[in-house]
């Protein structure tokens, strides 16, 4: 059986948080291609949410870039430029090492624990056997994981909007992205760093670690 990732959202959510997440969701892991027409309707249907709920969504998912409207035509989803990548990258280089740093520096005993078991349990994993989709959510669960145990809610949300832009692009180029096995590696190395209060090297692992996707993606492109 193929491990999969625990769900990205809190369980108790509202009406607009769930189609949120739902449809972000389908955008992030490119399920609604870049450029492809959204209509409220149709993702109502397919969601079992009413089409105000989906539509204050969409409103959210405008503000974080993935989705765009325009008058008269309707909403699209964004495109995925690799322009974007220096802006992106640059971001998260600066705010990746001290989210890692300060959840070294902050976490309590029992976010260590749990940061430590997710790292045993993506040691685990069989990468081979996972699909684009599982790789991604296994990759934004680490993420989030570590921006929550930063314990700031505005360097989490900062981090939260701009690691899903980098996924995007992730996505996009992902099949012809070899050594993901090492990708997955440099996560192991962070949780335990940071569960070990390992400040400062987990402040330049986090560090590498945005250097190396950049650079990983621009040797494909």
């Amino acid at each position: 059986m193929i491990a999969t990732p625990k769900e990205l959202e809190p369980p108790s959510m509202s009406l607009a948080d769930r189609a949120h997440a739902a449809i972000q969701d389908q955008l992030i892991m490119l399920e609604i291609p870049p450029m492809a027409p959204i209509d409220d309707g149709i993702l109502s249907e397919e969601l079992g949410i009413g089409r105000t709920p989906v539509r204050e969504a969409l409103k959210r998912l405008q503000t974080e870039r993935l989705v765009v409207s325009y008058p008269r035509r309707g909403t699209f989803a964004t495109g995925v430029d690799i322009t974007d990548l220096a802006f992106i990258s640059e971001i998260r280089m600066q705010l990746e090492p001290l989210a890692a740093k300060r959840a070294a520096q902050v976490a309590i005993r029992g976010t260590k624990a749990e940061l430590a078991e997710l790292a045993d349990l993506i040691e685990s994993l069989d990468i081979a056997s996972l699909g684009r989709s599982d790789l991604m959510r296994w990759d934004m669960r680490v993420h989030r994981s570590i921006y929550r145990a930063a314990a700031n809610p505005h360097l989490e949300d900062t981090l939260v909007r701009y690691n899903n832009l980098a996924t995007r692009l992730f996505c996009l180029f992902i099949d012809r992205i070899s050594h993901f096995d090492r990708h997955i590696g440099e996560h192991v190395a962070l949780l335990r760093g940071i569960s070990e209060g390992e400040a400062d090297t987990v402040s330049a692992l986090a560090h590498e670690h945005v250097i190396g996707f950049e650079k990983a993606i621009r040797a494909v492109t």
